[in-house]
């Protein structure tokens, strides 16, 4: 009996570490932040057949950037399906369906898989976000920042879920640019790593790791890149 007792004891708890194992397949994504970049982030998401919900200030905000998505769907469905217009027309359709929009980030977090934060590139308004956000997410919710100056584990010190923070870097334009710079910290989980990838590559992206320095790296070699344009500039 006592063995028995003890060999339950020891399966239920590698099922459970195999569960904690498990890296987190991401279906529900809000995007905070309905400007350029949010928008593409939000367009690609939901043309990968993911639901998402776009979050902005006011509803006037989002309507331009609902229009813009659409406008944008149509300039990719001209390129991909050139030979068929009915496709493309079924393509947008259900990237929209995928799409909603809201100002009320704390309404809309309770159900989300990842919270993607692309908002003005400020300190204290992304940290007084995520703190808020953080209250309200459940425990599984993925958090990330689109940052491309910030520290990023500044911004998960403002949470109390630093294991499930990371970067997702993407670049402009959203729906052209394969590349994204997946930032993990020194306490970013490898199962969150592992899913940021994933989620990356599920919205069609070419992912890349990267630890969380300044500039991340597409920025780190770029700034030297202009600042020696500059000088030979100036040298004539």
């Amino acid at each position: 009996m006592v063995y028995a007792t003890r060999h339950f004891v020891r399966a239920a708890s590698s099922a459970a570490a195999t569960a904690a194992a498990k890296k987190l397949i991401v279906k529900h994504v809000t995007v905070i932040g309905g400007g350029l970049m949010g928008a593409g982030i939000a367009q690609v998401a939901a043309a990968s057949g993911h639901t998402v919900v776009l979050v902005d200030q006011s509803d006037e905000i989002l309507k331009k950037s609902t229009k813009g998505i659409e406008e944008s769907l149509k300039r990719v469905t001209k390129k991909k399906f050139a030979d068929k217009p009915e496709a493309g027309a079924e393509f947008i359709e259900k990237t929209l369906k995928n799409l909603t929009t809201s100002t009320d980030a704390v309404a809309v977090v309770h159900s989300t898989d990842l919270v993607i934060e692309a908002i003005v590139e400020n300190q204290e308004i992304k940290n007084e976000l995520f703190k808020r956000l953080d209250k309200f997410a459940p425990e599984h919710t993925i958090f990330a920042s689109n940052t491309s100056s910030l520290q990023i584990t500044q911004l998960a010190n403002s949470t109390t879920r630093q294991d499930r923070f990371g970067g997702l870097h993407f670049f402009n334009p959203v729906p052209m640019m394969k590349l994204v710079e997946v930032i993990k910290t020194p306490m970013t989980s490898q199962k969150t790593f592992e899913s940021l990838v994933d989620f990356s590559k599920a919205v069609g992206k070419s992912p890349v790791s990267c630890k969380d320095t300044p500039g991340f790296i597409v920025n780190r070699l770029l700034v030297p890149y202009m600042m020696e344009a500059v000088r030979l500039f100036e040298r004539g």
